[in-house]
């Protein structure tokens, strides 16, 4: 080979490694807070949700696809790429001076946004942390570079909630105004900078779309990545008239009518097997026609509000796509949309005595009656390890490499969302990072799934949160749930997933062998990630709790 050949040979390699490099995507990850598994149109629902139905219809349905449950857990999950215990937040942040359960992210784990910068992209985050509340644990810490809103949530959405932290770029602001004592709320407003109210769901897609732009004026090639956690629809349940009105009314059909009517367009759609039953109305559930008048009217009222907020949510993520068409991004940018855990049931109302819900004087859930509409056609809520608390419904839009109109049943867990981008962005994951050993991810990434290519999904998933446990292993299903009055397990179900994803035949008493084989992976899977049985935690803590306080 002459020389002239072998310098042309090495400069088109080379021009070939920039090209790709230029070229590798740029990743938003969009995470919505306490949405169940049926509430966007794509997955069932009766919400306006064109934006996100869009990108559904132009890419990828995952049906089967996990988060951890609970709102820390699933974040841990999600940013890391390990089970939450191997993060350090087997629970909600909580210092139990024990390895599994922290008051934040390890430093045996990296996350997205330390493992994506390294490799060349710009890290923003818009939204909800709940990753470490102390200061030197918060996003700026972690690896993201523009960071807004909160280390958590502000605790209201049309302004900041007493005792709640506001910060930007790793520093807390001092809020100005007045504390209004509502009820047993206290809070102060928020205006944006023209007069008009600000609301927390806009305020975090307008920064983000803002943070975008700010960074384009000075990289034009360099891609970026977008962490967008909003608060929706989490409690309180707030949302502007102009959204509550689309709804007002069209509830008062009952959430035994609307899970119905959600479980038959769900069927039509392809997301659940037509031989499923849908699950019956949870055990603290009234029966629509048992309640009064003025019960149904507020009860109308609540999700009204609840699909006010998710209909708010779907009309920033279109701002951000045409954002992202205007800055050059919109091709060459993946979209990831999902949830961290299903409706949530809580019951919580400290807003003024008689505040409508929905604005700023009120507090409040939608409680068991609609979060059981939400999570369609599962049983139980977030916090539990029924379908109905882990079930997220998961959207992938890449119209370079997904094919649209997509649908899959795989099984896929939130985990795999780490080594999915890490090979979208030709990054790699460190055995080490500044120091520390790196505990290897148990996410298998879905790129093969994206490009439509055998797939074996993730054959065993297995799930702890305060005494909740499951493992999913093939088309079957071990899961217990914890009772929280004598504060100790309840006995171990048995579901065929396959043909039972409603969770409603319990095989146990039938499937010995099979019982045990789970029960031995859950057993062997606790020991490895450190998962402390609740009932021993909460003793544990009550010690703590004791020694403090005689000292």
């Amino acid at each position: 080979m002459n020389n002239k050949f072998f310098f042309l040979v090495i400069g088109f390699l080379f021009a070939t490694l920039v090209q790709a490099q230029t070229k590798r995507p740029n990743i938003v990850v969009i995470l919505a807070d306490d949405m169940g598994y049926s509430d966007l149109g794509c997955f069932g629902s009766e919400i306006h949700t064109p934006n996100l139905d869009k990108l559904a219809g132009q890419g990828l349905k995952l049906t089967q696809f996990y988060n951890a449950g609970r709102c820390c857990p699933s974040r841990a999950a999600l940013l890391t790429g390990l089970y939450p215990h191997q993060a350090g937040v087997g629970d909600m942040l909580q210092n139990d001076s024990l390895e599994a359960y922290s008051t934040h992210l390890n430093y045996t784990s990296v996350t997205l946004a330390e493992v994506l910068q390294q490799s060349g992209y710009h890290t923003i985050i818009s939204g909800k942390w709940h990753a470490g509340n102390e200061p030197e644990y918060w996003p700026t810490k972690r690896g993201f570079e523009d960071q807004y809103f909160s280390n958590g949530t502000t605790g209201h959405y049309f302004g900041i909630a007493k005792g709640r932290q506001y910060v930007v770029n790793g520093k807390e602001v001092d809020v100005p105004g007045p504390w209004i004592k509502s009820g047993n709320s206290e809070y102060k407003l928020f205006k944006n900078e023209d007069g008009s109210q600000w609301y927390a769901t806009d305020a975090i897609a307008d920064h983000a779309i803002d943070f975008v732009k700010d960074f384009r004026k000075e990289e034009k090639e360099k891609p970026f990545f977008l962490y967008l956690p909003f608060t929706a629809p989490h409690w309180p349940l707030h949302a502007f008239e102009e959204d509550i009105k689309k709804y007002e009314g069209k509830y008062l059909i009952g959430w035994d009518s609307l899970r119905v009517q959600r479980f038959n367009k769900m069927k039509s759609l392809g997301l659940i097997d037509p031989s499923w039953t849908i699950s019956p109305r949870n055990e603290n559930v009234k029966a629509w026609s048992e309640l009064s008048d003025s019960a149904k009217t507020r009860n109308d009222r609540l999700m009204a509000t609840y699909a006010a907020m998710i209909d708010r949510l779907d009309q920033n993520v279109g701002k951000l796509i045409e954002s992202l068409k205007a800055t050059g991004d919109i091709d060459n940018t993946v979209i990831i949309f999902l949830a961290d855990n299903g409706g949530c049931h809580e019951q919580v109302s400290k807003g003024a005595a008689n505040a409508l819900p929905g604005t700023a004087e009120s507090f409040d859930g939608y409680e068991y009656g609609w979060a059981n509409v939400s999570n369609t056609p599962f049983q139980w809520f977030k916090h539990w390890a029924h379908e109905g608390g882990t079930s997220t419904p998961f959207i992938a839009w890449y119209p370079k490499l997904i094919k649209a109109g997509r649908t899959s049943s795989a099984t896929g867990y939130i985990a795999a969302i780490m080594p999915t981008l890490v090979e979208l962005s030709q990054s790699k994951y460190p055995t080490e990072y500044k120091g520390n050993k790196i505990t290897p991810t148990v996410g298998q990434s879905l790129v093969p799934l994206f490009k439509d290519q055998k797939y074996t999904g993730h054959s065993l998933i297995v799930w702890e949160h305060e005494g909740n446990r499951a493992v999913r292993k093939g088309d079957w299903k071990l899961v217990s749930r914890f009772d929280y009055k004598n504060n100790v397990e309840l006995p171990w179900e048995l579901y065929n997933i396959a043909n039972d994803r409603s969770e409603t035949v319990n095989l146990i008493n039938k499937n010995p062998e099979k019982y045990t084989e789970l029960q031995n992976e859950y057993s062997a899977w606790a020991k490895k990630v450190q998962v402390v049985p609740y009932e021993q935690l909460l003793s544990l803590r009550k010690s703590k709790s004791a020694k403090t306080s005689k000292e």
